[in-house]
Protein backbone atom coordinates (compact mmCIF):
# COMPACT_ATOMS: atom_id res chain seq x y z
CA UNK A 1 0.00 0.00 0.00
CA UNK A 2 1.18 3.52 -0.82
CA UNK A 3 -0.24 6.73 0.62
CA UNK A 4 0.25 9.93 -1.39
CA UNK A 5 -0.82 13.46 -0.51
CA UNK A 6 -1.52 15.62 -3.56
CA UNK A 7 -1.49 19.39 -3.08
CA UNK A 8 -0.87 22.44 -5.27
CA UNK A 9 -1.15 26.20 -5.58
CA UNK A 10 0.46 27.23 -2.32
CA UNK A 11 1.29 30.73 -3.62
CA UNK A 12 3.74 31.41 -0.82
CA UNK A 13 4.43 35.14 -0.54
CA UNK A 14 0.98 36.17 -1.72
CA UNK A 15 -0.61 39.33 -0.41
CA UNK A 16 -4.29 40.13 -0.81
CA UNK A 17 -5.06 43.82 -1.24
CA UNK A 18 -1.77 44.53 0.50
CA UNK A 19 -2.39 42.13 3.40
CA UNK A 20 0.33 39.49 3.89
CA UNK A 21 -0.71 35.83 3.95
CA UNK A 22 2.47 34.63 5.71
CA UNK A 23 0.73 33.88 9.02
CA UNK A 24 -1.89 31.81 7.20
CA UNK A 25 0.79 29.88 5.36
CA UNK A 26 2.59 29.12 8.60
CA UNK A 27 -0.62 27.84 10.19
CA UNK A 28 -1.69 25.65 7.28
CA UNK A 29 1.83 24.28 6.79
CA UNK A 30 1.88 23.22 10.45
CA UNK A 31 -1.37 21.33 9.85
CA UNK A 32 0.00 19.75 6.67
CA UNK A 33 3.11 18.60 8.53
CA UNK A 34 1.00 17.01 11.27
CA UNK A 35 -1.18 15.38 8.64
CA UNK A 36 1.64 13.56 6.83
CA UNK A 37 2.84 12.15 10.13
CA UNK A 38 -0.62 11.14 11.35
CA UNK A 39 -1.59 9.48 8.05
CA UNK A 40 1.88 7.92 7.60
CA UNK A 41 2.19 9.43 4.14
CA UNK A 42 4.76 7.87 1.80
CA UNK A 43 4.86 10.60 -0.85
CA UNK A 44 3.90 14.26 -1.17
CA UNK A 45 3.23 15.70 -4.63
CA UNK A 46 3.05 19.47 -5.11
CA UNK A 47 1.64 20.25 -8.56
CA UNK A 48 2.96 23.74 -9.17
CA UNK A 49 2.64 27.37 -8.05
CA UNK A 50 4.76 26.94 -4.96
CA UNK A 51 5.37 30.69 -4.87
CA UNK A 52 3.10 33.55 -5.84
CA UNK A 53 5.74 35.29 -7.96
CA UNK A 54 8.79 34.34 -9.97
CA UNK A 55 10.97 36.42 -7.68
CA UNK A 56 9.84 35.45 -4.15
CA UNK A 57 11.07 37.48 -1.22
CA UNK A 58 13.29 36.25 1.58
CA UNK A 59 10.42 35.51 3.97
CA UNK A 60 8.57 33.48 1.32
CA UNK A 61 11.66 31.39 0.65
CA UNK A 62 12.21 30.91 4.39
CA UNK A 63 8.64 29.64 4.75
CA UNK A 64 9.22 27.16 1.92
CA UNK A 65 12.49 25.76 3.25
CA UNK A 66 11.24 25.68 6.85
CA UNK A 67 8.28 23.62 5.62
CA UNK A 68 10.51 21.15 3.76
CA UNK A 69 12.68 20.75 6.86
CA UNK A 70 9.62 20.23 9.06
CA UNK A 71 8.13 17.66 6.69
CA UNK A 72 11.38 15.71 6.65
CA UNK A 73 11.54 15.68 10.44
CA UNK A 74 7.93 14.55 10.68
CA UNK A 75 8.24 11.85 8.02
CA UNK A 76 11.90 11.09 7.17
CA UNK A 77 11.04 8.28 4.72
CA UNK A 78 8.59 10.37 2.69
CA UNK A 79 9.45 11.28 -0.90
CA UNK A 80 8.44 14.81 -1.94
CA UNK A 81 7.94 15.72 -5.60
CA UNK A 82 7.57 19.42 -6.45
CA UNK A 83 6.89 20.81 -9.91
CA UNK A 84 6.97 24.43 -11.10
CA UNK A 85 3.77 26.26 -11.99
CA UNK A 86 3.18 29.30 -14.15
CA UNK A 87 3.81 31.57 -11.13
CA UNK A 88 7.18 29.93 -10.42
CA UNK A 89 10.55 30.58 -12.03
CA UNK A 90 11.36 27.00 -13.00
CA UNK A 91 15.13 27.44 -12.99
CA UNK A 92 15.15 29.23 -9.64
CA UNK A 93 12.88 26.62 -8.07
CA UNK A 94 15.02 23.66 -9.08
CA UNK A 95 18.39 25.35 -8.44
CA UNK A 96 18.88 23.80 -4.95
CA UNK A 97 17.79 20.39 -6.26
CA UNK A 98 21.08 18.59 -5.59
CA UNK A 99 20.89 19.61 -1.93
CA UNK A 100 17.16 18.93 -1.54
CA UNK A 101 17.44 15.42 -2.95
CA UNK A 102 19.47 14.50 0.14
CA UNK A 103 16.20 15.06 2.02
CA UNK A 104 14.18 13.01 -0.52
CA UNK A 105 12.82 16.18 -2.15
CA UNK A 106 12.77 16.21 -5.96
CA UNK A 107 12.10 19.52 -7.73
CA UNK A 108 11.20 19.50 -11.43
CA UNK A 109 11.41 22.73 -13.41
CA UNK A 110 11.85 22.83 -17.18
CA UNK A 111 11.71 19.72 -19.34
CA UNK A 112 15.12 18.03 -19.27
CA UNK A 113 16.42 16.77 -22.62
CA UNK A 114 19.54 14.98 -23.80
CA UNK A 115 20.40 15.12 -27.49
CA UNK A 116 16.87 16.28 -28.23
CA UNK A 117 15.14 13.49 -26.29
CA UNK A 118 13.48 13.78 -22.91
CA UNK A 119 15.75 12.74 -20.05
CA UNK A 120 13.10 10.51 -18.55
CA UNK A 121 15.16 9.63 -15.50
CA UNK A 122 14.90 13.28 -14.47
CA UNK A 123 11.09 13.19 -14.69
CA UNK A 124 10.36 9.63 -13.49
CA UNK A 125 10.70 9.50 -9.70
CA UNK A 126 10.36 6.23 -7.74
CA UNK A 127 8.00 6.28 -4.76
CA UNK A 128 8.76 3.88 -1.93
CA UNK A 129 6.29 2.40 0.54
CA UNK A 130 6.69 2.17 4.32
CA UNK A 131 9.06 -0.80 3.92
CA UNK A 132 11.32 0.98 1.46
CA UNK A 133 10.10 -1.00 -1.56
CA UNK A 134 9.42 0.93 -4.78
CA UNK A 135 5.62 0.76 -5.12
CA UNK A 136 4.92 3.37 -7.82
CA UNK A 137 6.50 6.12 -9.91
CA UNK A 138 5.69 9.81 -10.24
CA UNK A 139 5.87 11.17 -13.78
CA UNK A 140 6.56 14.82 -12.96
CA UNK A 141 5.94 17.63 -15.44
CA UNK A 142 5.73 21.33 -14.68
CA UNK A 143 3.76 24.05 -16.44
CA UNK A 144 4.50 23.49 -20.17
CA UNK A 145 6.15 26.65 -21.46
CA UNK A 146 6.79 27.13 -25.16
CA UNK A 147 10.42 26.13 -24.64
CA UNK A 148 9.28 22.78 -23.18
CA UNK A 149 7.03 21.83 -26.09
CA UNK A 150 7.96 19.94 -29.24
CA UNK A 151 7.92 22.03 -32.46
CA UNK A 152 4.44 23.08 -33.51
CA UNK A 153 2.83 24.91 -36.39
CA UNK A 154 -0.60 26.47 -36.73
CA UNK A 155 -0.67 25.36 -40.37
CA UNK A 156 -1.25 21.77 -39.25
CA UNK A 157 -4.64 20.13 -38.94
CA UNK A 158 -7.64 21.81 -37.33
CA UNK A 159 -7.60 22.61 -33.63
CA UNK A 160 -5.07 24.30 -31.42
CA UNK A 161 -1.44 23.53 -32.33
CA UNK A 162 -0.49 24.22 -28.71
CA UNK A 163 -2.94 21.64 -27.36
CA UNK A 164 -1.55 19.12 -29.83
CA UNK A 165 2.00 19.96 -28.74
CA UNK A 166 1.10 19.50 -25.05
CA UNK A 167 -0.51 16.16 -25.87
CA UNK A 168 2.60 15.11 -27.80
CA UNK A 169 4.79 16.13 -24.86
CA UNK A 170 2.80 13.95 -22.47
CA UNK A 171 2.79 11.15 -25.03
CA UNK A 172 6.58 11.28 -25.24
CA UNK A 173 6.87 11.24 -21.45
CA UNK A 174 4.55 8.25 -21.00
CA UNK A 175 6.22 6.34 -23.83
CA UNK A 176 9.70 7.00 -22.43
CA UNK A 177 8.60 5.98 -18.94
CA UNK A 178 7.00 2.67 -19.95
CA UNK A 179 10.20 0.54 -20.10
CA UNK A 180 11.37 1.81 -16.69
CA UNK A 181 8.16 1.37 -14.71
CA UNK A 182 8.46 -2.38 -14.18
CA UNK A 183 4.67 -2.58 -14.28
CA UNK A 184 4.24 -0.36 -11.24
CA UNK A 185 1.46 2.28 -10.95
CA UNK A 186 2.16 5.70 -12.41
CA UNK A 187 1.17 9.04 -10.86
CA UNK A 188 1.32 11.82 -13.47
CA UNK A 189 1.39 15.52 -12.67
CA UNK A 190 0.33 18.60 -14.59
CA UNK A 191 -0.01 22.33 -14.08
CA UNK A 192 -2.44 23.52 -16.73
CA UNK A 193 -6.11 24.09 -17.37
CA UNK A 194 -7.97 20.92 -18.28
CA UNK A 195 -11.32 21.43 -20.00
CA UNK A 196 -14.23 20.94 -17.62
CA UNK A 197 -12.39 22.37 -14.64
CA UNK A 198 -14.13 25.22 -12.81
CA UNK A 199 -12.10 28.44 -12.62
CA UNK A 200 -12.20 31.01 -9.83
CA UNK A 201 -13.36 34.38 -11.14
CA UNK A 202 -10.37 36.69 -11.42
CA UNK A 203 -8.04 34.33 -9.55
CA UNK A 204 -6.50 32.01 -12.13
CA UNK A 205 -5.10 33.12 -15.43
CA UNK A 206 -5.79 31.16 -18.59
CA UNK A 207 -2.25 30.01 -18.91
CA UNK A 208 -1.88 27.57 -21.79
CA UNK A 209 -0.12 29.39 -24.59
CA UNK A 210 -1.72 29.53 -28.00
CA UNK A 211 -5.25 29.93 -29.30
CA UNK A 212 -6.82 27.61 -26.71
CA UNK A 213 -6.17 27.70 -23.00
CA UNK A 214 -7.54 24.28 -21.98
CA UNK A 215 -6.47 20.77 -22.90
CA UNK A 216 -9.13 18.05 -23.12
CA UNK A 217 -9.43 15.70 -20.15
CA UNK A 218 -9.25 12.84 -22.64
CA UNK A 219 -5.57 13.69 -23.17
CA UNK A 220 -4.79 11.60 -20.08
CA UNK A 221 -7.01 8.66 -21.00
CA UNK A 222 -5.33 5.55 -22.26
CA UNK A 223 -2.02 6.64 -20.71
CA UNK A 224 -2.15 3.94 -18.03
CA UNK A 225 -1.90 6.42 -15.17
CA UNK A 226 -3.34 5.38 -11.82
CA UNK A 227 -3.86 9.04 -10.91
CA UNK A 228 -3.24 12.48 -12.46
CA UNK A 229 -2.33 15.17 -9.90
CA UNK A 230 -3.20 18.58 -11.32
CA UNK A 231 -2.50 22.12 -10.21
CA UNK A 232 -3.58 25.62 -11.33
CA UNK A 233 -7.32 25.68 -10.54
CA UNK A 234 -7.88 26.58 -6.90
CA UNK A 235 -11.08 24.62 -6.42
CA UNK A 236 -10.70 20.95 -5.45
CA UNK A 237 -12.47 18.97 -8.17
CA UNK A 238 -12.54 15.61 -9.93
CA UNK A 239 -12.54 15.47 -13.71
CA UNK A 240 -13.10 11.71 -13.83
CA UNK A 241 -10.87 8.70 -14.47
CA UNK A 242 -8.52 9.64 -11.64
CA UNK A 243 -7.79 13.15 -12.98
CA UNK A 244 -8.07 15.67 -10.14
CA UNK A 245 -7.25 19.17 -8.97
CA UNK A 246 -6.36 19.23 -5.28
CA UNK A 247 -7.16 22.94 -5.05
CA UNK A 248 -5.33 25.51 -2.96
CA UNK A 249 -4.79 25.33 0.80
CA UNK A 250 -7.00 28.32 1.64
CA UNK A 251 -8.87 31.05 -0.28
CA UNK A 252 -6.53 33.07 -2.47
CA UNK A 253 -9.18 35.53 -3.62
CA UNK A 254 -12.58 36.81 -2.55
CA UNK A 255 -14.27 34.55 -5.09
CA UNK A 256 -12.97 31.42 -3.33
CA UNK A 257 -14.49 31.96 0.12
CA UNK A 258 -17.05 29.16 -0.30
CA UNK A 259 -14.59 26.45 -1.46
CA UNK A 260 -13.73 23.42 0.68
CA UNK A 261 -9.97 23.89 0.65
CA UNK A 262 -7.64 21.07 1.57
CA UNK A 263 -5.46 18.32 0.14
CA UNK A 264 -6.11 15.01 -1.55
CA UNK A 265 -5.04 11.68 -0.06
CA UNK A 266 -4.47 9.02 -2.72
CA UNK A 267 -4.12 5.45 -1.52
CA UNK A 268 -2.81 2.80 -3.91
CA UNK A 269 -3.60 -0.74 -2.81
CA UNK A 270 -3.03 -3.35 -5.47
CA UNK A 271 -5.02 -2.31 -8.54
CA UNK A 272 -7.29 -0.08 -6.44
CA UNK A 273 -6.90 3.71 -6.24
CA UNK A 274 -8.78 5.42 -3.41
CA UNK A 275 -9.16 9.21 -3.41
CA UNK A 276 -10.08 11.21 -0.30
CA UNK A 277 -10.42 14.98 0.08
CA UNK A 278 -9.05 16.09 3.44
CA UNK A 279 -10.26 19.59 4.43
CA UNK A 280 -7.77 21.85 6.19
CA UNK A 281 -8.61 24.34 8.91
CA UNK A 282 -9.05 27.79 7.44
CA UNK A 283 -6.46 29.95 9.25
CA UNK A 284 -8.54 33.13 9.01
CA UNK A 285 -12.28 33.50 8.33
CA UNK A 286 -13.24 34.78 4.88
CA UNK A 287 -16.56 36.58 5.16
CA UNK A 288 -19.00 37.81 2.55
CA UNK A 289 -21.74 40.32 3.38
CA UNK A 290 -24.37 39.33 2.64
CA UNK A 291 -23.75 35.62 2.06
CA UNK A 292 -26.14 35.80 -0.90
CA UNK A 293 -27.56 38.73 -2.80
CA UNK A 294 -26.74 42.33 -1.84
CA UNK A 295 -27.27 44.78 1.01
CA UNK A 296 -27.99 48.49 1.10
CA UNK A 297 -25.20 50.79 2.22
CA UNK A 298 -27.30 51.96 5.18
CA UNK A 299 -27.43 48.33 6.40
CA UNK A 300 -23.67 47.84 6.43
CA UNK A 301 -22.96 49.18 9.94
CA UNK A 302 -25.56 46.90 11.54
CA UNK A 303 -24.30 43.86 9.60
CA UNK A 304 -20.74 44.51 10.73
CA UNK A 305 -21.81 44.98 14.35
CA UNK A 306 -23.68 41.65 14.21
CA UNK A 307 -20.37 39.89 13.50
CA UNK A 308 -19.45 40.63 17.13
CA UNK A 309 -15.71 40.60 16.50
CA UNK A 310 -13.12 41.18 19.21
CA UNK A 311 -11.78 44.72 18.66
CA UNK A 312 -8.37 43.59 19.97
CA UNK A 313 -7.83 41.09 17.15
CA UNK A 314 -4.33 41.50 15.68
CA UNK A 315 -4.26 42.32 11.99
CA UNK A 316 -3.12 38.87 10.86
CA UNK A 317 -6.08 37.29 12.70
CA UNK A 318 -8.72 39.66 11.41
CA UNK A 319 -11.23 38.14 8.96
CA UNK A 320 -11.09 39.06 5.30
CA UNK A 321 -14.27 40.71 4.11
CA UNK A 322 -16.01 40.96 0.75
CA UNK A 323 -19.08 43.18 0.40
CA UNK A 324 -21.82 43.16 -2.24
CA UNK A 325 -23.92 46.33 -2.35
CA UNK A 326 -27.26 46.97 -3.96
CA UNK A 327 -26.88 49.80 -6.51
CA UNK A 328 -30.12 51.56 -5.63
CA UNK A 329 -29.55 54.97 -4.06
CA UNK A 330 -25.75 54.84 -4.14
CA UNK A 331 -23.79 58.01 -4.85
CA UNK A 332 -20.77 57.90 -7.17
CA UNK A 333 -18.33 58.10 -4.24
CA UNK A 334 -19.81 55.25 -2.26
CA UNK A 335 -16.44 53.53 -1.78
CA UNK A 336 -15.20 56.27 0.53
CA UNK A 337 -18.27 55.77 2.71
CA UNK A 338 -17.68 51.99 2.77
CA UNK A 339 -14.09 52.56 3.91
CA UNK A 340 -15.25 54.95 6.63
CA UNK A 341 -17.74 52.43 8.01
CA UNK A 342 -15.36 49.47 7.87
CA UNK A 343 -12.30 51.16 9.37
CA UNK A 344 -13.70 50.94 12.90
CA UNK A 345 -14.26 47.19 12.67
CA UNK A 346 -11.48 44.54 13.01
CA UNK A 347 -11.78 43.20 9.47
CA UNK A 348 -9.64 43.40 6.34
CA UNK A 349 -11.70 44.64 3.41
CA UNK A 350 -10.48 42.96 0.22
CA UNK A 351 -13.44 43.31 -2.12
CA UNK A 352 -16.31 45.82 -2.28
CA UNK A 353 -18.43 45.94 -5.37
CA UNK A 354 -21.93 46.38 -6.67
CA UNK A 355 -24.18 43.40 -7.18
CA UNK A 356 -25.15 44.08 -10.77
CA UNK A 357 -26.72 41.96 -13.46
CA UNK A 358 -24.61 40.76 -16.34
CA UNK A 359 -26.26 43.33 -18.57
CA UNK A 360 -25.55 46.28 -16.28
CA UNK A 361 -22.56 48.58 -16.49
CA UNK A 362 -20.58 48.70 -13.22
CA UNK A 363 -20.16 52.04 -11.48
CA UNK A 364 -16.76 53.70 -11.46
CA UNK A 365 -16.15 52.90 -7.77
CA UNK A 366 -16.52 49.14 -8.26
CA UNK A 367 -13.32 47.53 -7.03
CA UNK A 368 -11.84 45.30 -9.72
CA UNK A 369 -9.07 42.82 -8.93
CA UNK A 370 -5.62 44.34 -9.43
CA UNK A 371 -3.24 42.36 -11.63
CA UNK A 372 0.48 42.93 -11.40
CA UNK A 373 2.53 43.10 -14.59
CA UNK A 374 4.42 39.96 -13.50
CA UNK A 375 1.11 38.09 -13.43
CA UNK A 376 0.09 39.05 -16.95
CA UNK A 377 0.14 36.32 -19.56
CA UNK A 378 2.78 37.41 -22.13
CA UNK A 379 0.61 36.14 -24.96
CA UNK A 380 -2.35 38.16 -23.74
CA UNK A 381 -0.17 41.29 -23.65
CA UNK A 382 1.07 40.53 -27.18
CA UNK A 383 -2.51 40.15 -28.42
CA UNK A 384 -3.53 43.45 -26.82
CA UNK A 385 -0.51 45.31 -28.22
CA UNK A 386 -0.99 43.85 -31.70
CA UNK A 387 -4.67 44.75 -31.81
CA UNK A 388 -3.99 48.27 -30.54
CA UNK A 389 -1.30 48.79 -33.16
CA UNK A 390 -3.02 47.22 -36.17
CA UNK A 391 -6.70 47.37 -35.26
CA UNK A 392 -7.21 43.63 -35.62
CA UNK A 393 -6.29 40.50 -33.63
CA UNK A 394 -3.10 38.62 -34.51
CA UNK A 395 -3.35 35.73 -36.93
CA UNK A 396 -2.01 32.22 -36.13
CA UNK A 397 1.23 33.01 -38.02
CA UNK A 398 1.83 36.02 -35.78
CA UNK A 399 1.26 33.90 -32.67
CA UNK A 400 3.66 31.25 -33.97
CA UNK A 401 6.35 33.88 -34.49
CA UNK A 402 5.73 35.28 -31.02
CA UNK A 403 6.01 31.88 -29.32
CA UNK A 404 9.17 30.92 -31.20
CA UNK A 405 10.75 34.26 -30.26
CA UNK A 406 9.67 33.83 -26.63
CA UNK A 407 11.13 30.33 -26.52
CA UNK A 408 14.53 31.72 -27.62
CA UNK A 409 14.69 34.34 -24.85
Amino acid sequence: MLRIVHTADWHIGQSLRGFSRDAEHRAVFAELTALVAEREVDALIVAGDVFDSQNPGGEAQRLFFDLLAGLHRARPTMTTVITAGNHDAAGRLEAPGALLERFRVHVIGNVARREGKIDIRRHLIPLADAWGEIAAHALALSYPTAACLPPFSSSDATGSPIVRAVSELYGELFESAAPLRAGLPLIATGHLHVAGGVESEGAERRILIGGEHAVPAGMFQGRDAAYVALGHLHRAQDLGAGVRYSGSLFPLSATEHAYRHGVTLVTLKGAETRIEHIPLTRPVPFLRLPEHGALRLDELSDRLAALDLDPALPTDKQPFLAIRLAPEGLAAGFRAEVDRIVESVPVRLVDARLAVSAESEPMADTVAPLVRLAERDPEDMFRRAFEKRYGRPPEPAHLDAFHHLRADL
